[in-house]
């Protein structure tokens, strides 16, 4: 938030330069490098110019940062692309797809929920892997209240989610949860 208020230097007569910044950091987000244009725009004190600025600096940071696709090897591999949803003070529900070479396609946010729990549908994370055309799958999701051992609905989202991949040829290759200090993996604990 506090990069996207400099970027974005000030705010509007109504809006102040970090209420704006909060606002677009959640499009972004949720719309990850799909983000448009128009998708700042509409938001009063971004016109075209600083839309394009933005979109110029995620740009950038794509190119400079993962040149050639980040590769996915093991489950530690995914937290640098997650670890800033750590400190949200509520679960933030991801999704990373994954192509062929497991390099990562995308990261976004599926949904947002409470200090304790985030509800997600099938639907959702695999909606944008389709569009993606992901041959795999990552989800994780932040612990606010800081313990990593997987709950009940953690442990249910996870079968569920793991079936829907199976039915869209998409596998669930993990499901990470994570605080700022270390991460718990399904895999690796073999419950996936």
């Amino acid at each position: 938030q506090e990069l996207l208020a400099v970027l974005l230097g000030k705010g509007s007569a109504q809006t102040d330069v970090m209420t704006l910044a909060a606002r677009l950091a959640k499009v972004i987000d949720e719309k990850g490098l799909g983000v448009r244009a128009e998708d700042l725009t509409g938001f009063d004190g971004v016109g075209e110019a600083k839309a394009t600025l933005l979109l110029a600096a995620i740009e950038f940071a794509r190119r400079r940062i993962k040149p050639a696709g980040v590769k996915i090897e093991t489950p530690a591999d995914v937290l640098p692309l997650i670890r800033h949803f750590a400190d949200r003070k509520q679960e933030h529900f991801l999704a990373v797809t994954i192509n062929g070479a497991n390099e990562v396609l995308n990261v976004r946010v599926v949904s947002i929920g409470l200090i304790d729990r985030s509800p997600v549908h099938p639907r959702e994370v695999f909606a944008d892997a389709v569009v993606d055309r992901a041959s795999g799958i990552i989800v994780a999701h932040n612990h606010p209240a800081g313990g990593l051992e997987p709950s009940a609905p953690d442990k249910e989202t996870t079968r569920q989610l793991r079936q829907a991949g199976e039915i869209f040829g998409i596998p669930m290759l993990d499901h990470i949860i994570f605080n700022r200090n270390a991460y718990f993996s399904f895999l690796e604990s073999g419950l996936l």
